[in-house]
C-alpha cells in the first residue's frame, strides 16, 4: 500500500516537472517576440491595492527599444548592473562581494542582482528572498539568456520593471511623471528613473527627494563615461 502511495506521488511530481519545463519553454520562446501583457507582480500589487482600500492603480504601455531613448537603456546599465553586456545572466564579482560585504557584518549590502535577474523575476515570478523563488530565478535567468538576445531583454525590463505605485514600464513612468513619451527623456529624466529602481513605491522620479537627487547625479556622471551602449 505505501509501496504505490509513494509510486503515484512520484508520478505525479514527475509530470508537474515535465508540464511546467515545457510550459516555462514555450513562455520564454513566446516571449522572445510577442509583448508581455501583464506580469505576477502587476497583479499582486493590484490587489494589495484592493486589500489596502488604495484605488487600483496599473498604467503599462509596452513599446519597442527603438521607442525608448538611449538614455535609458545606459542608465539602468550605469546604476544597475554595469557588467550587462558581459555576463551571461549572473555577475559572479558583485555577488562575491556582497557575500564578503554580509561576512563583514556591514549594515548596506548592495545587492548583486543583474538585469537579467530581475526581468526573470518581474515577468514570470512573484517577489521574494525564499530560496525557492531564488531558485526559479536562476532557471529562468538561464533560460532568457539562452534564447533571448540582450537586447530583448532589455526591451522587457524596460517596459516591465516597476517605477512607481502602479506605474509599469518606460512609457507609462514617462508619460506620469513628465507628460511626454519614453522616446522624449532626457539624460537626468533617464537617470532620475533608473534612480528610483531600487524602491519605487518609496522612492519618486519627480520630484525627487535628496538621496534620489544624489543618485540621479551618480548615475549622470557614469553615463558620461561610458558614452554610449551598443548591443551586438
Amino acid at each position: 500500500m505505501k509501496n504505490s502511495l509513494g509510486k503515484t506521488i512520484f508520478r505525479f511530481l514527475w509530470k508537474a516537472a515535465v508540464w511546467f519545463v515545457g510550459l516555462s519553454i514555450f513562455s520564454v520562446v513566446v516571449f522572445r517576440f510577442v509583448p508581455v501583457p501583464i506580469t505576477p507582480l502587476m497583479l499582486i500589487r493590484c490587489g494589495e491595492q484592493a486589500f489596502s482600500d488604495d484605488p487600483i492603480r496599473l498604467k503599462h504601455d509596452w513599446v519597442s527599444l527603438d521607442e525608448i531613448s538611449k538614455n535609458l537603456p545606459l542608465a539602468v546599465v550605469c546604476s544597475e548592473d554595469q557588467n550587462f553586456m558581459n555576463h551571461s545572466g549572473f555577475d559572479l564579482k558583485a555577488i562575491q562581494r556582497s557575500v564578503d560585504a554580509a561576512k563583514r557584518g556591514a549594515k548596506r549590502v548592495r545587492g548583486a542582482s543583474t538585469i537579467s535577474q530581475q526581468t526573470a523575476k518581474n515577468v514570470f515570478l512573484w517577489p521574494g528572498r525564499s530560496w525557492i523563488r531564488k531558485g526559479f530565478e536562476v532557471y529562468f535567468t538561464v533560460l532568457i539568456e539562452f534564447v533571448w538576445s540582450k537586447e530583448r531583454i532589455m526591451e522587457v525590463y524596460l517596459n516591465s520593471i516597476e517605477m512607481g505605485k502602479g506605474i509599469y514600464g518606460a512609457e507609462a513612468a514617462a508619460g506620469f511623471y513628465w507628460h511626454t513619451s519614453a522616446k522624449n527623456l532626457s539624460r537626468t529624466q533617464a537617470a532620475a528613473l533608473a534612480a528610483v529602481l531600487p524602491n519605487p513605491r518609496k522612492y519618486s522620479a519627480n520630484p525627487p527627494g535628496s538621496y534620489v537627487q544624489d543618485r540621479i547625479g551618480w548615475i549622470v556622471d557614469q553615463m558620461g563615461q561610458w558614452g554610449t551602449l551598443r548591443f551586438k
